[in-house]
């Protein structure tokens, strides 16, 4: 038998799943259940348990459920929580079972792959929050533009703001499912890492809430010569690039509205003791201008033949103008500004001179 630790729990994983690149979302996480105060919470899919056990032990949740329909990983848990002293639920039920018999006051759902199986029973039973991992990429964010489209009823694109467009699909997704129980959605926290998709909600009760969050949905049309976008409200037929008059195509539905809480998020980097990577991607979170999408620096660049600049020197410049203007944490080369291509480009070009 072998022993891990992870954070402040000792546990085993003979018998059950356990992913140890998840870890900094699992640190994130108990961050961002701190800041929030949670006193309720399922791990709807537990496996060994290490994520719930650290929510109990950590962000200090006084009711914690850990549900797996897997035998052999309810004894795995079992022999965990007891080798913590901890004083967690431990249930043996499908877990769309489950969330439709019970109500929880925060949901976490991190599956293998898609979180889209559960998200129906999940939205009915989350009173306050709920939180989803998405690891299947590759549908999300165009590259498996069928089974994208099968799994989370919109259409992605395979383009440089990939790893965005893929958030906002989920987060599209999450919306639709909530709306049909009258809860509405505000976003705290996004975040795209390694080979997954993060998101956390809150959750407001009412027709009122699920109809403003749905105005949020929408779609993106995108230019794939110029490599430009433009958010839409309502779709419209592909239509003919503004700037270099080539044809378009229509991503969506998706998420437009805002994807971080700023103050939430700075919450959750004081309430925990976060690796430097964990404090710098909640912190690039924190500070994302609240636009949709991002360019990739160093492909204009390219596209234009010149030598890439500094990007904080780029986003300088176009605050100085008057555009929002911020780095990302989609991707290193991201700018995330209100900025029209053509603008962002004349920018990129004074700053070669």
């Amino acid at each position: 038998m072998t022993v891990k630790r992870e954070g402040a729990i000792v546990f085993e994983t003979v018998g059950a799943f356990y992913n140890p690149k998840m870890m900094l979302c699992r640190d994130i996480g108990v961050a961002m259940i701190s800041a929030l105060g949670i006193d309720e919470y399922l791990d709807a899919l537990s496996a060994s348990g290490i994520r719930g056990m650290r929510v109990a032990r950590e962000a200090g949740t006084e009711r914690v459920t850990l549900n797996d329909f897997d035998p052999r990983a309810v004894q795995l848990m079992q022999r965990n929580v007891a080798r913590n002293d901890l004083d967690c639920m431990i249930t043996d039920k499908d877990a769309n079972v489950l969330m439709h018999q019970e109500h929880f006051q925060a949901i976490d759902l991190d599956p293998f792959g898609s979180p889209s199986p559960y998200l129906s029973a999940a939205s009915r039973s989350a009173r306050s929050y709920l939180f989803i991992t998405a690891t299947d990429t590759a549908p999300l964010c165009g590259a498996h533009l069928k089974s994208g489209i099968r799994k989370y009823m919109a259409r992605p694109l395979r383009t440089d703001y990939h790893r965005e467009m893929g958030a906002r699909i989920l987060l599209g997704l999450a919306a639709r499912e909530l709306a049909r129980w009258d809860k509405g959605t505000e976003p705290l926290l996004t975040h795209v890492t390694d080979h997954y998709v993060r998101i956390y909600l809150r959750l407001i009760r009412g027709a009122d809430a699920a109809d403003s969050s749905l105005h949020s949905l929408g779609y993106v049309e995108h230019c794939n010569l110029c490599g430009s976008f433009e958010p839409l409200a309502q779709p419209r037929p592909a239509g003919v690039c503004p700037h270099c008059r080539s044809p378009t195509t229509l991503a969506g539905p998706l998420w437009l509205g805002r994807i971080q809480e700023p103050a939430v998020i700075k919450s959750a980097l004081e309430s925990g003791d976060l690796s430097n990577r964990a404090e710098k991607i909640l912190a690039t979170c924190s500070e994302e201008v609240d636009v949709p999408l991002y360019y990739d620096h160093h492909r204009i660049c390219e596209k234009l033949r010149i030598t890439p600049g500094r990007i904080d020197d780029i986003i300088s410049g176009l605050r100085s103008l008057g555009h929002k203007a911020s780095r990302t944490h989609f991707t290193g080369l991201g700018i995330k500004t209100d900025a029209t291509l053509p603008q962002l480009e004349e920018v990129l070009r004074d700053n070669n001179h």
